[in-house]
């Protein structure tokens, strides 16, 4: 099974764009609703009392909802996106070990890991002259070399922000409070900075038409 970079997007990325944003957000959603109504769940199917308690119930079906996704991505848009495959990886093996060591600190440990790997692939990155933003998320624009230079520095340092950010609520507040702003907090935050670097998008964006023209 193969991973696009998705440098430039796909025909099926353009056509379903509300589903690859489906794709991303489902599973963060069950996680959410699922940790928040786990006794519920359990009281409807008795068998997932042997996952343990609501967090570890909720972590089982984020696992369930996010290699879903995967394969819907796969069958559907005909590629694994690099981010959601890599970090789906990380959601299956801190997911499994939190479940079967019965220790919540796995799960919680998996963004602080995730974006940590990223921002780190992304400075390091740099160190080899080269810019790997491209296979972190879509890239619906093209840029020259120095704006992808800078835009690859502010996201490298934006992921390690929210590494070190998930350890700080994690380790300080309660189970309810880290599902709630792993939902409902860092997809705000995320979304805020990615607006706020359009300013330079668009200052460093090149027309390759144009360019090939001259």
């Amino acid at each position: 099974m193969t991973t696009e970079s998705d440098i430039t997007p796909s025909a099926a990325d353009r056509h379903h764009p509300m589903l690859k944003l489906a794709l991303e957000l489902g599973p963060l959603m069950v996680f959410f609703f699922a940790n928040l109504r786990g006794q519920w769940l359990v009281e409807r199917f008795p068998a997932l009392s042997e996952l343990g308690g609501p967090l570890f119930v909720a972590t089982a079906l984020f696992m369930a909802a996010t290699v879903t996704s995967l394969i819907v991505s796969k069958i559907v848009l005909g590629h694994l996106p690099i981010m959601p495959f890599v970090s789906g990886i990380v959601v299956v093996i801190f997911g499994s070990l939190s479940i079967w060591l019965q220790n919540e600190t796995f799960i919680k440990m998996k963004p602080t890991i995730v974006n940590a790997l990223f921002g780190v692939a992304l400075l390091g990155g740099l160190a080899f002259g080269r810019s790997l933003l491209g296979y972190v998320f879509n890239a619906a624009f093209q840029l020259d070399a120095e704006g992808w230079r800078k835009l690859t520095i502010r996201w490298g340092a934006f992921f390690l922000f929210l590494a070190v950010l998930n350890e700080v609520v994690w380790r300080n507040f309660s189970d309810d409070t880290w599902v709630a702003f792993k939902v409902w907090g860092t997809m705000p935050i995320t979304i805020i900075f990615t607006l706020a670097q359009m300013p330079l998008v668009l200052k460093h964006s090149v027309n390759l038409e144009t360019d090939g023209e001259t």
